[in-house]
C-alpha cells in the first residue's frame, strides 16, 4: 500500500497555503482516529466471544459466522465504496462510513438474540469495509506532499488498535459485562465521525470542496483488467489465502487458545500478540518488495512460518502458545506484499485502483470461508486439529498463487 501511495510522489506536490493547515489537522486526526478502529471491532469481539456465545445462547457456527460476515462486507464494499463517493464525494463518502460503523456497533452492543447480533455486525461493517477502502484515496488526495508519512502511520495505527483491543475488551468485560466491553468501539468512531463532520461542513462553509474529491470522476475511463492474466490469479489467490488465514485465526485464536486450558485474559493477550507482528510486517515487507526482483521467499517464509505454528498448535498448544502465536503472526504478513505488490505490478494509479478493487473484492470473498468451515469443523468433531490440518494444507494453494503474484511482470489490461 505505501508503495502504490508512493508511486505518485514523482509528480511536483501540491502547494499547501498556510491556512490550509487548519483544516489538513482535521482530517488528519480523522483518519488517524479511524484506521485506529478499522478492526478493533473484530479483534475486540473476538476476544470475548465465548462470553458472548454463552449469553446468547449460540455455539461455534455462529461465532464463525460472524467471521464470515466481516470478510463478506470487506468484500462487497471493495466494489460498491469508490461508487459511492464518486456519487456523493469522497469525504462525505467517508463520514458516512464511519456513521454507519458506530450505529452498527451501537446495535450490537444492545444486541438481544443472535439474528440481532449478526445483522448489527453486517451494517457495522459494511461502513468498516468502505472506510478500508475509501482512506487510501483521502490520505493522497490531502497530503500528496506526505504520503509516505502519512500513509504508514495509517497502517502503524490500524495494527495498534487491532493489538491492543483484545486485552481492553476482556479487561472491561470482566469488569462491567460484554455488553460495556462491546461499547467502547462505537464511542471511538463516534468521535471519528464527528471529526469527519467538522470537515465536512468547514469544506462547504468555505466553498472548497473540490471536483477531484471523488478521485474518480464520472466519465472518467474505466481499466478493464485481462481476467486471462496469470498475474491476476496470483493475487487473487494469494489475497484470497492471506484473508483465510487471518480472520479464521482472528476469530478463533482466542477460542482455540482457551480450549488448551488458557485462561480468557492470557487467550486475548496472545491474540494481541499475533496482531502486534503486523506492526513488524507493515513496515519490513514492503521494503523487501522494493529490494528484491521476485519477493517469492517472502510467500516460502511466510508459508513456512505458518506450517511450523498449525504444527505447534496441533501438538502443544499450551506449552509454545507465545511462539505459536508470534509465528503466525508472522505468517500472515503476505497481506502487506499483497497490497504492495498491487502497485508495483501495474503502471498507473488507475491500473492500481481498478487491481485493488478486483483483487480486495474477490479475496476477501474467498476468505469469506475460512471463519465459518472452522466453526463447523470443530461443531462435527469436538476438537480444533483437524482445522490445523485443513489450514496446513492450503499452504499448497497460497505457495502456488505466491509463485504466479510475485514474477517480475505487470498485470495487462484488456
Amino acid at each position: 500500500m505505501i508503495l502504490w501511495l508512493d508511486g505518485e510522489v514523482s509528480r511536483p506536490p501540491l502547494l499547501i497555503p498556510p491556512q490550509a493547515w487548519r483544516g489538513r489537522l482535521v482530517v488528519l486526526a480523522a483518519i488517524g482516529l479511524t484506521a485506529l478502529n478499522l478492526r478493533t471491532a473484530v479483534t475486540g469481539y473476538t476476544a470475548i466471544a465465548g462470553v458472548i456465545e454463552t449469553a446468547l445462547g449460540f455455539g461455534p457456527t455462529i461465532t464463525g459466522l460472524v467471521g464470515t460476515v466481516v470478510t463478506a462486507c470487506f468484500a462487497l464494499c471493495a466494489f460498491c465504496a469508490p461508487a459511492l463517493a464518486r456519487r456523493i464525494g469522497l469525504e462525505r463518502a467517508v463520514l458516512l462510513a464511519v456513521l454507519v460503523t458506530t450505529i452498527g456497533l451501537a446495535l450490537r452492543a444492545l444486541a438481544g438474540s443472535t439474528p440481532v447480533l449478526l445483522a448489527s455486525t453486517a451494517v457495522a461493517f459494511a461502513g468498516v469495509g468502505a472506510s478500508n477502502v475509501l482512506l487510501i484515496p483521502v490520505v493522497k488526495q490531502h497530503f500528496s506532499d506526505r504520503v509516505r508519512t502519512v500513509s504508514t502511520a495509517y497502517m502503524l495505527l490500524l495494527q495498534v488498535g487491532q493489538f491492543v483491543a483484545p486485552i481492553l475488551a476482556v479487561t472491561v468485560a470482566d469488569s462491567l459485562g460484554w455488553r460495556a466491553s462491546l461499547s467502547i468501539w462505537p464511542l471511538l468512531t463516534a468521535v471519528a465521525a464527528g471529526l469527519w463532520l467538522i470537515h465536512v461542513v468547514r469544506s462547504r462553509e468555505d466553498g472548497s470542496r473540490r471536483a477531484s474529491a471523488t478521485q474518480v470522476q464520472p466519465g472518467t475511463k474505466t481499466h478493464q483488467l485481462d481476467w486471462h492474466s496469470a498475474l491476476l490469479w496470483g493475487l487473487i489467490g494469494l489475497m484470497g489465502m492471506t484473508t483465510l488465514h487471518t480472520y479464521a485465526l482472528v476469530t478463533w485464536l482466542p477460542a482455540m487458545f482457551s480450549e488448551a486450558g488458557t485462561t480468557p485474559l492470557r487467550s486475548a493477550a496472545l491474540l494481541s500478540i499475533f496482531a502486534a507482528t503486523g506492526l513488524g510486517a507493515a513496515l519490513v515487507v514492503p521494503v523487501l518488495v522494493g529490494r528484491l526482483h521476485n519477493p517469492f521467499p517472502v510467500v516460502v517464509v511466510a508459508t513456512m512460518l505458518l506450517l511450523v505454528g498449525y504444527a505447534g498448535m496441533y501438538a502443544a498448544p499450551r506449552p509454545g502458545a507465545t511462539l505459536w502465536a508470534i509465528l503466525l503472526g508472522f505468517g500472515v504478513s503476505t497481506f502487506p506484499l499483497c497490497l504492495t505488490l498491487i502497485g508495483t505490478r501495474t503502471r498507473t494509479s488507475a491500473e492500481a485502483a481498478s487491481l485493488s478493487g478486483v483483487v480486495q473484492g474477490v479475496g476477501y470473498g474467498i476468505g469469506c470461508l475460512g471463519p465459518v468451515l472452522l466453526g463447523v469443523l470443530h461443531d462435527m468433531t469436538s476438537s480444533w486439529q483437524p482445522s490445523y490440518v485443513l489450514l496446513a494444507c492450503t499452504l499448497v494453494v497460497t505457495l502456488a498463487a505466491g509463485w504466479l503474484a510475485c514474477r517480475p511482470t505487470r498485470v495487462e489490461n484488456s
